[in-house]
This record gives structure tokens, sequence and C-alpha cells, in this order.
């Protein structure tokens, strides 16, 4: 039976979330496929843009069971139900909404909620959340992500998402990331797949060289 703490388990090796915005049901399968190839094993289909559902269950049924598959931008009970039924078990919010995080954990999906603060961070873990999105993570800075480390539970996941570049990976983790969301820098709509490839592995790459340090 697969659980949360599966899931997590899984991911943590590589814990880099490819952030789909914009992603076409046409191409789902193909970029999928890519970014699998290339090392990924979690995607988000944000569902502020046309056909994101549609993408969530073409990559659900197109990719192997292991690869975590979710929604982002997910701001309602309803996008919750909505992207469990696609298949998706990964829920991702731009916040923290302990409604949302509750209703998604008692689905069994793994849960990341966008937060900023110290007081979102621990209603968010408060709530059940597994992971912690820090989102916009430029307001925090490394400086500001080292200091919110600090006061949160030893092993809690971070992984902060806006603007990240494989060269400014090793900072971040520096001041306590434990994984990235990725978007634009990866994805772009309308990006075919050799350059999504390329791109991809400069992520993955610089993950693996150890400019990051996963965990055990």
């Amino acid at each position: 039976m697969t659980t949360t703490h599966s899931l997590l388990h899984a991911l943590r090796p590589m814990p880099l979330i490819a952030i789909l915005r914009g992603l076409d049901p046409q191409h789902a399968a193909h970029i999928g496929q890519t970014l699998v190839a290339c090392g990924f094993r979690a995607l988000e289909v944000p569902l502020n843009r046309p056909g994101a559902l549609a993408c969530i269950e073409t990559l659900v049924k197109t990719l192997p069971a292991d690869v975590l598959i979710g929604g982002g931008t997910m701001c309602t009970l309803q996008d919750v139900d909505d992207v469990y039924a696609a298949g998706g078990r990964l829920m991702v919010s731009p916040h923290c909404d302990a409604r949302l995080i509750a209703h998604a954990v008692r689905l069994g999906m793994l849960v990341a909620p966008g937060v900023i603060t110290p007081t979102e961070a621990f209603t968010a873990l408060q709530a059940g959340a597994h992971a912690l999105k820090l989102f916009p993570v430029d307001v925090l800075g490394p400086g500001g992500l080292k200091a919110l480390a600090s006061v949160l539970p030893s092993g809690t996941e971070l992984w902060p998402v806006g603007g990240i570049t494989p060269s400014s990976m090793a900072g971040w983790v520096a001041a306590g990331a434990t994984g990235f969301g990725i978007g634009s820098q990866l994805y772009a709509p309308g990006a075919d797949a050799e350059a999504v490839r390329v791109k991809a592995l400069e992520y993955v790459g610089a993950w693996g060289r150890g400019s990051t340090k996963p965990l055990p």
C-alpha cells in the first residue's frame, strides 16, 4: 500500500518538483516522459491554466507508477477533490489553508502548502503538511530561509520555489532547503521536449554533482 511516508521517502533522492504551468494535454505525455528520463520523480501541473486536470490524468496514465504527480495552485476543497479524482497524489498550494491541508492529508496525498512566515509554517505543519513550499522565496532570501529553518522541527522538508537556477541551488541548500520547485526556468508553455530535456539535465546534474546534499 502506498503511503505519504513512502511517497516522501521515494522523492528524497531527487526532490526536484517540475512545475508545468500551461502544459498542453496534447504534449503532456511527451514532456512528462522526457522529464522522467532525465531523473525527475515529481511533476506538478498548476490548476490556473486550461487543461490542467486533463494533463494530470494523462501523466498518471503514461508515466511509471512511482512518479509523483499532482496539482499546483490548489486553492479550494474542490481543487483537491478534482486532482485526487484525476489520479494526482501531490497537493501543492500557493498559500497556507489548514482546511485544504487537512482534507488532502485525509485523502492520502503528499501535501506541500505555500508558506513564507513562521506562523504559516507552524500552522501548515500542525494541519498535517508533509513539506513546506517556500513561496515566493525571493522575499525570504537564503538568510531568511536559514532563520526559518532554525525554529522549525528538525527534519522539516523545505522546498523553495521561484527563480531557482542550477547555480543557485547550493546556496539555498546551505541555508536549509531540502528540495525545490522549478517552474518557468525549466518549462514554459509551448516549449518542446528537447529544450526541456536540456534544462532538466542541468538541474538533475546540479543535484547529482553534490552542489546539493540528498537526505539519506
